[in-house]
């Protein structure tokens, strides 16, 4: 009798993905960079998938004042500093996120604009709303919500914040691109790339690749001294300032 050997498991879906280049140089002659995300998904059943790409910059604090009226004469309201906001974000799909996974997955795993994680003012407290943690700020109270939605408004303003529900295709069956295009504003730092591959509205694979935006030549000697030497920095600045207009003065007065 000829012994019955038991098939192996089919191979888990996966997904594998990478950058056309992962460090972006900053010159004086700057103006923005598109670099192309590529990869595959590997399924031996071929189910349908979804594919969401997401680059987070480094975070920077968002500093906000309200204009208030106060007998007349519109005055600065108290301002309101949120610590930890991307100093980037861009998330592309396949398809809507909302079509790809429900609310309460969006939200977890900090998918799309609407979901994203900004590390809220001080005096704020945590609660759990739709099975994940949502941040409420005691302060600010129901405006918490307006705020919030104002700093992803200021970010959409200055072309940092993206979201582009077809922004991911399939170029061969199995094989998708997407493109990401950074701004001349975008800030200096480490990026992370996340790339997810979604069956059924469920996350079932993901990596990551990281990106590099840096200064180079005199542009990087300038950064990197005004942020190790601040107050020297500073002290230079004004000693220039003055020399430039000292040298300015003393031409028209010759003239």
């Amino acid at each position: 009798m000829i012994p019955v050997v038991p098939l192996p498991p089919a191979e888990e879906p996966h997904i594998s993905a990478a950058l056309t280049a992962g460090d972006v140089k900053v010159t004086s002659s700057f103006r923005g960079a598109a670099i192309v995300l590529y990869g595959g998904v590997f399924d031996p059943k071929r189910r349908p998938s979804d594919v969401v790409v997401v680059v987070r910059g480094p975070e920077r604090p968002v500093r906000l004042v309200r204009k208030t009226r106060v007998a007349g004469v519109w005055l600065n309201s108290r301002p309101v500093v949120f610590e930890g906001a991307p100093g980037f974000y861009m998330a592309a799909s396949t398809r809507p996120l909302s079509d790809i996974a429900d609310f309460g997955t969006l939200r977890r795993l900090g998918l799309g604009v609407d979901h994203l994680k900004i590390e809220a003012p001080e005096e704020a407290r945590v609660e759990t709303r739709f099975g994940v943690k949502d941040v409420v700020v005691s302060r600010l109270g129901g405006d918490y919500l307006d705020w919030r939605r104002a700093v992803i408004r200021l970010k959409e303003h200055a072309r940092l914040y993206d979201t582009d529900p077809h922004g991911v295709r399939f170029v061969d069956p199995g094989l998708f691109r997407a493109e990401v295009r950074l701004p001349t504003e975008a800030p200096i730092g480490r990026y992370e790339t996340e790339v997810w591959l979604f069956q059924d509205g469920e996350p079932v694979s993901m990596r990551t690749r990281t990106l590099t935006v840096e200064k180079v030549g005199i542009e990087r000697w300038i950064f990197n001294f005004a942020h190790r030497a601040a107050w020297l920095y500073g002290f230079a600045a004004v000693a220039v300032a003055l020399a430039t207009g000292w040298v300015a003065s003393s031409l028209f007065r010759r003239g």
